[in-house]
């Protein structure tokens, strides 16, 4: 009776075509539409315009209902569940719950279609952050910029052409690059840096480096980077990170995630160690201790001496010193710590688990890109605490 009270949503024997055109009342349509509390038959008055040859409902749009059997509640509750849990799981939770019954297909449909949605907000958001119109944002000490990539797993068409690790040269997974922006305004007792609690937002699509760039440029504009005193950009040593660090975010400063750069002293210790493990242990902590000092010279003139090892591997050894010759300045830890700074990217690696390992890296799961970036969009709203605010821009538009 509420939804039909307006009489269908009569607009006169004639309305206005956007187009210069007029639409014609035709007749009176119902629709069956599924709403959080339960199936309700729709009446709604239908126009059709005969220069454009196109039809349309008025009363969809106002009930936001255009090419769509369901409410925007239900929609909302279906992209909540797609994006957390399988969409076969996602079904059956609906059902459980709500007694909303959809196909796990229907889940995955909507929740791709929302998740385009969320890729809208995010860019139009990006967008503004841009404009000499933006509001202050109150100005924090550091703000941090992270970035890391992790693979997914994708159906055959989305690797045509792309060389992969397996046996058969063939790649299976396509990278998700994932940017995290937070800030920091104080130290604790000892001087170690403190996160501000849920300043974390999440940004990342499967796309291009220098698409990504952008991306993440954005946001921590819209974050008010402008207005941040310091600016630190962290990653591990993929030269990708570095470009856009030194295109999108020139003058800031650059930090190797100290436990990437950990791993790559170990992978020397393995080939000339072995299994001596007393030698191994020893080593390994001589340039443990060395690179907490930030002297990476140190450990480089470590590895040179392991030359002469029976064991030494010239390609890992040359590999290995170049990774530290190149990164150097960006290792420098006793001095960021001194400055009260992060020197890990422990809230990416995080954010790399749950915002798309969690849900997309699962077991027998293979992805269109297409489909992946919706959920990713989707994922980054709900993890950046920005859910409402995508739904009221929604309601808005």
């Amino acid at each position: 009776m509420l939804v039909n009270a307006d009489g269908g949503d009569y607009h006169g024997s004639r309305i206005p075509c956007d187009k210069g055109h007029q639409y014609d009342f035709i007749e009176f349509r119902d629709k069956k539409l599924l709403t959080v509390l339960g199936s309700v038959t729709v009446k709604r008055a239908y126009y059709y315009d005969r220069e454009c040859k196109s039809g349309y409902c008025p009363k969809d749009r106002t009930l936001d209902i255009e090419g769509t059997s369901y409410s925007s509640g239900v929609r909302r509750m279906m992209s909540k569940v797609g994006a957390y849990r399988p969409f076969g799981l996602g079904q059956k939770d609906l059902y459980e719950l709500a007694d909303i019954r959809v196909s796990a297909k229907e889940v995955e449909r909507i929740s791709q279609m929302v998740g385009g949605q969320a890729q809208a907000f995010h860019a139009a958001e990006a967008e503004t952050s841009l404009s000499d119109n933006i509001i202050p944002i109150h100005r924090v000490p550091q703000m941090y910029v992270c970035m890391d990539g992790t693979g997914v797993p994708v159906v055959k068409k989305e690797t045509t052409g792309r060389k992969g690790k397996g046996e058969d040269g063939q790649a299976k997974t396509r990278e998700v690059k994932l940017g995290c922006v937070f800030t920091q305004t104080c130290v604790d007792r000892e001087g170690r840096p403190v996160r501000d609690v849920e300043s974390t937002s999440y940004t990342g699509a499967i796309e291009t480096a220098d698409v990504f760039g952008r991306r993440i440029y954005q946001e921590a504009m819209r974050r008010g980077m402008n207005s941040a005193g310091e600016t630190v950009v962290i990653g591990d040593g993929a030269p990708w990170i570095w470009n856009i660090a030194d295109e999108q975010f020139y003058g800031a400063t650059q930090i190797v995630d100290l436990f990437h750069a950990r791993e790559h002293y170990w992978n020397i210790a393995k080939a000339c160690f072995g299994q001596n493990k007393d030698k191994l242990f020893q080593w390994t902590e001589e340039r443990r201790k060395e690179l907490d000092d930030g002297r990476p010279e140190a450990v480089i003139d470590a590895i040179n001496r392991c030359s002469s090892l029976p064991r030494y591997d010239k390609a890992i050894g040359e590999r290995e010193i170049g990774y530290f010759e190149k990164n150097k300045e960006r290792m420098r830890y006793a001095d960021f710590r001194k400055r009260g700074l992060f020197v890990g990217s422990g809230v990416l690696e995080a954010g790399c688990r749950t915002v798309v390992g969690q849900r997309l890296k699962q077991s027998g799961m293979h992805w269109t890109v297409r489909g992946a970036n919706s959920i990713i969009a989707l994922r980054c709203s709900i993890m950046s605490n920005r859910w409402e605010d995508f739904w009221e821009y929604r309601a808005a538009a």
